[in-house]
């Protein structure tokens, strides 16, 4: 493995998402000194987090990821600087994992428990696809078994960094084929391969042309488990950078690094901008840049050299809502909700290829409220509505005139599926569109950085070395191993071993 060369005591991370905050604790555990620099006034990133003011009180509203699957990597991330994870945050598993409901008026629940799920496939679908959920399992964990180490969670510096027995062990299963044939050699009913499939939207690719090697995403949040901590999503950012604090490090929140000192390949520190806008330079011995790859390019004043352009994922509108508890049948909804439409593989085709909108949407709609009624006021709900969409470079909408109109036109989809009292119970919401996602620096107008194909997974994915820099990595969804949560945590882990070794 490659590592940076010359002294690193001193080590400067740009950003304090949870890639750059893994990264801090992992060297701090390795004895470096570390400063983290944050534009916003609060730790985050994409975790970010808002205030959300209605008649009744204040939302506190998570604008990032709702889903949190394998805390045990926050845990690692804090045991490197002698904590555990439960003394910085209360977790809470949910069950089901997932409720999701389809078209023709049927429900499943997702449990992570495999007798309740089975119990759940067998009273809701039918015996045999039961017993193809057992095999499903059992095939999703020899998935997860074989990328973990050495696909996910290591270093590559080239595509020989691939050969290894675990590659002969990923293709046995069948990881380079498809996702959406595969889980369908498992379970027959449609509505279990939406299930168990539609996670590779996260990584940017349709199921019925994802890698099946992608249904390790499927392992996580349907039988690792899907988590929910006290306090919201927001929570998991703040422990960490109170642990990265008690540990030693130093923070600089509301503090912008414009660019890179640099003597011959090497970065000598940042130069930065507070709230004083006066022009200040930290310096560094090594530096781990976290933001999005086109802030991260214009820092190290180059652009990357591809082949064949990166391809982005899809984005998201985003709806934060908030109001009284609903009188219908929202009342009853779980903390995480899918709402699947009737259209399937023509909805992939228009968001990925015409850069259209749904026109039979599928939906997550997360109530975190479910778990913790104190993030809203007392007796009210808090809502996130997602709805994946294209992203800037495959459709230039006006989203500014557009997006108002579809927000209204989302939660009248929920009302017509039967979650009735949810769009007339709401007091105040805020919408988040690619615009907005733009206008943070994100590449295409998606939170969702580049997309998982064969050419942008592994080895072929943006180094976390990047060329002409002698002592400076990066670290993120844009880099190794990916995005999500757990791929973030371990890119910082991955980014602090080039700097220690």
């Amino acid at each position: 493995m490659r590592t940076v060369s010359g002294p690193t005591d001193h080590v400067v991370v740009v950003g304090t998402g949870l890639a750059g905050l893994a990264t801090a604790l992992y060297l701090l555990g390795a004895g470096r000194r570390v400063t983290l620099v944050e534009r916003a006034a609060h730790p985050g990133g994409r975790a970010g987090r808002t205030d959300m003011a209605g008649p009744a009180g204040t939302y506190l509203v998570d604008t990032g990821p709702t889903v949190l699957t394998m805390p045990d990597l926050v845990d690692a991330a804090l045991g490197q600087v002698g904590e555990k994870l439960t003394d910085r945050l209360e977790l809470v598993r949910l069950d089901p994992a997932y409720r999701a409901h389809f078209a023709d008026g049927s429900t499943i629940d997702v449990h992570t428990d495999a007798d309740a799920m089975e119990t759940e496939i067998a009273e809701r679908v039918g015996p045999s696809d039961a017993a193809g959920y057992r095999r499903l399992r059992r095939w999703l964990t020899a998935l997860y078994r074989a990328e973990i180490d050495t696909f996910i969670g290591s270093n590559m510096d080239s595509p020989f960094s691939l050969l290894s027995p675990d590659l002969a062990r990923l293709a046995a299963l069948g990881g380079f084929g498809r996702l959406g044939p595969r889980i369908g050699g498992f379970v027959e009913d449609e509505r279990l391969r939406r299930l168990f499939s539609f996670q590779a939207l996260y990584a940017g690719v349709a199921p019925a042309r994802a890698l099946a090697a992608y249904g390790v995403i499927a392992y996580m949040d349907t039988i690792a488990g899907v988590w929910f901590p006290k306090g919201g999503m927001r929570a998991l950012p703040t422990a960490l950078a109170d642990a990265a604090v008690s540990a030693g490090a130093t923070i600089r929140y509301r503090t912008e690094v414009t660019g890179l000192v640099r003597r011959g390949d090497r970065a000598t520190g940042v130069r930065v901008l507070d709230e004083s806008s006066s022009p200040d330079r930290i310096d560094a011995d090594a530096v781990v840049l976290t933001p999005d790859l086109p802030v991260v390019h214009r820092l190290l004043g180059r652009r990357p050299r591809r082949p064949v352009p990166l391809r982005w994922a899809p984005s998201a509108v985003v709806v934060h809502a908030g109001g009284p508890m609903p009188s219908g049948t929202a009342a009853e909804l779980a903390h995480h909700t899918l709402s699947f439409g009737a259209a399937w593989s023509g909805t992939f085709d228009e968001i990925l290829r015409d850069g259209r909108l749904m026109s039979d949407p599928s939906l997550l709609l997360t109530r975190p409220t479910a778990t913790d009624p104190s993030l809203a006021p007392a007796g009210h709900q808090l809502y996130y509505l997602l709805a994946p969409c294209p992203n800037t470079a495959t459709a230039a909408l006006d989203w500014p005139r557009i997006g108002p109109a579809y927000a209204d036109e989302l939660l009248g989809v929920l009302d017509a599926r039967g979650f009735t009292g949810l769009s007339a119970s709401v007091e105040t919401s805020r919408l988040v569109t690619p615009a907005d996602w733009a206008e943070e620096g994100m590449a295409a107008g998606t939170p969702f950085s580049a997309a998982h194909t064969f050419a942008q997974t592994g080895p072929f994915r943006p180094r976390n070395l990047p060329s002409g820099w002698s002592n400076v990595v990066l670290a993120g969804c844009g880099t190794t191993p990916g995005v999500g949560i757990p791929p973030v945590l371990i890119s910082g882990r991955l980014a602090a071993q080039r700097i220690t070794g």
